[in-house]
């Protein structure tokens, strides 16, 4: 299998795409298979590439980045034991409750935590209700 990197002259929209061999991307061109995603058009070219090449440097980044990975998701997981014990969870009702507090003025001991879409962010924010997304790592336990 190869991945090209390819590119539509008519609208100028990249995209990559998978290709059993090189001589395979070539017979599907010709017989004007390849199509762009966003205008239709059959005027697909590849655009260069920089193959990803393994050696004993980017294994050492490798493993570099996986103890980087490891200790992002051991401060992610504290941060969530954090919230768990200090705030209560309200699940997908986070836009109402977080709405009902700032209007109604409750008094809560705890803040609030939950499930919100983007846009729910977004309203919250422009009716001046403070609330932030953070990254969640749910536990495997198998």
């Amino acid at each position: 299998m190869i991945k090209y990197k390819l590119i539509c002259k008519d609208c100028e929209f990249c995209f990559d795409s998978w290709f059993a061999s090189s001589q395979e991307f070539e017979k599907l061109k010709k017989k004007r298979f390849l199509n762009c995603h966003k205008c239709n058009s059959k005027k697909i070219q590849k655009t260069l590439m920089a193959p990803k090449l393994m050696n004993s440097f980017s294994l050492k980044k490798t493993d570099t980045d996986i103890i980087r990975y490891k200790e992002f998701n051991k401060k992610i997981k504290e941060y969530q034991n954090f919230i768990k014990k200090n705030f209560d969870y309200v699940g997908k009702n986070f836009a109402y409750e977080a709405r009902s507090i700032h209007y109604d003025n409750k008094k809560k001991t705890k803040g609030i935590y939950g499930i919100a879409s983007k846009d729910e962010i977004k309203e919250l924010k422009e009716e001046g209700i403070e609330a932030s997304t953070i990254p969640w790592v749910e536990d495997k336990k198998n």
